[in-house]
């Protein structure tokens, strides 16, 4: 079995990457203690200089990336360009922030003397998904390394050339062998290195059933495990709110790559006095729209089922709603008057359909905010002290007032309910993955 690598556009295999023979993944493996303390023991200026060559590797390699990225996932080349640059600019940020987010904290303990460290902890293995293929690695490799972390790299199936364009970025900047490797590994054999003693910690960002599968294999290790898991993000309008400004966020938000994001907005929950105006703005700019194609038919398959059975459920097509003639290409989607039980209504739906709900009432807004397993972000859009308040009920990891949910180097990310647990990015990002030591002195 192998890695497959098929071009979205056009159907086609354009390249396979075996799995690692048991002889090579143990190969891979016996490097990593060696390696986890080298890494660890070199000052963190020093991590940070290996870390800002990278930066400067992939905007060397962007091309090629871009390129990569657009044959394996379908990703339009101006998004790839974005991600490269917005991957390169989280090493250069880590770079310089590690040092301050990992300081000693003191404690109070008199008459002793106390203080908090943060250590690494060793390996972590990164499992993650096709949707972001250089971003959603940068994001998690950038601290974890500037933590003093080794990271193994298990990435999704469908993207193994970025998996190696970014590994052969690591070489090339000078990064000692085994601080980031790739495991191209089949998920039987996924769970097998989770649990094997050379790891110290695992990360996902995909699937709830992936979360599951991973968080059962840490438990029965008893190791660290962060999971960043499905979102369907609700996007609440309420009375009030900027029609013009909240449907082109809107519109961005639940089409860009493809619809194929976990926080994208999409579920649009719309209070009774804006909803029409806010639907014709929105359909009207998605109309215009010309879109990747999805990453894979399977995935085309399973969205638009679930746009089907919104369908027979009472839910109203108002656009799209029918695969293109590509291989795996969908158009723009808007559903209305989307009824509750029906998938449109509690699934994350990861294509390019916009799920609008019509609320009652600002609170009742919030209520259907709420209704959901997910719990990764939201968005909600009025006057600025009343969407503020409202902001404070919606149960999300994070809620953003007026704008769109983002992936920000600077602030941490992370869900809640069934959208996982743990934070990247940030300083609670960085100590995730750090002993949190207390050095007691009593004097």
């Amino acid at each position: 079995m192998a890695y497959q690598s098929i071009n979205p556009a056009t159907g086609e295999c354009e390249w396979q990457q075996d799995y690692l023979t048991e002889q090579a993944l143990e190969a891979r493996l016996q490097k990593l203690p060696a390696a986890n303390q080298a890494w660890a023991h070199l000052g963190i200026a020093q991590r940070g200089r290996h870390l800002c060559s990278v930066a400067q590797q992939l905007r060397q390699q962007q091309p090629q990336l871009a390129a990569m990225m657009t044959a394996e996932m379908g990703k339009l080349a101006a998004e790839a360009e974005i991600e490269i640059e917005k991957s390169a600019r989280v090493c250069e940020f880590y770079a310089e922030q590690a040092a301050s987010m990992l300081a000693p904290e003191p404690l109070d303990a008199s008459p002793s003397d106390a203080q908090l460290q943060f250590e690494p902890i060793g390996t972590v293995l990164a499992i993650m998904p096709w949707n972001f293929p250089l971003w959603q690695v940068m994001r998690c490799a950038a601290p974890t390394l500037m933590a003093g972390n080794t990271l193994a790299l298990k990435h999704a199936e469908n993207v193994p050339r970025c998996a190696q364009i970014i590994e052969d970025c690591f070489s090339a900047a000078g990064f000692p062998k085994a601080v980031f490797s790739n495991l191209f590994i089949d998920n039987d054999t996924c769970a097998e290195v989770i649990a094997d003693e050379r790891i110290a910690a695992v990360t996902l960002t995909g699937s709830e059933r992936a979360g599951r599968s991973v968080a059962a294999s840490a438990g029965r290790a008893l190791k660290k495990s962060v999971l960043e898991l499905g979102g369907s993000d609700a996007f609440v309008v309420l009375d009030g709110a900027d029609i013009e400004q909240a449907a082109t966020a809107a519109v961005k938000s639940r089409f860009m790559n493809a619809g194929q994001v976990c926080i994208a907005a999409k579920r649009f929950i719309l209070h009774p006095a804006i909803a029409d105006d806010f639907i014709e703005h929105f359909v009207a700019k998605a109309r215009t729209l010309q879109l990747a194609p999805m990453a894979r038919q399977d995935l085309r398959q399973q969205l638009q089922q679930q746009v089907e059975a919104s369908l027979s459920a009472g839910a109203q097509l108002l656009l799209g709603g029918q695969p293109g003639s590509g291989y795996a290409d969908y158009p723009p989607t808007v559903l209305d008057q989307v009824p509750a039980g029906c998938p449109a209504y509690q699934e994350e739906l990861f294509g390019p359909v916009a799920a609008m709900i019509r609320a009652q009432d600002d609170q009742d807004a919030v209520r259907i905010a709420n209704a959901t397993r997910f719990g990764l972000g939201a968005s909600i859009w009025g006057p600025e002290q009343e969407a503020r308040a409202q902001a404070q009920h919606i149960e999300a990891g994070c809620v953003v007032v007026n704008g769109m949910v983002r992936s920000d180097q600077r602030l941490p990310f992370g869900g809640t309910k069934q959208s996982g647990y743990g934070r990247e990015l940030a300083q609670y990002g960085m100590r995730e993955f750090t002993n949190l030591k207390t050095l007691v002195i009593d004097r």
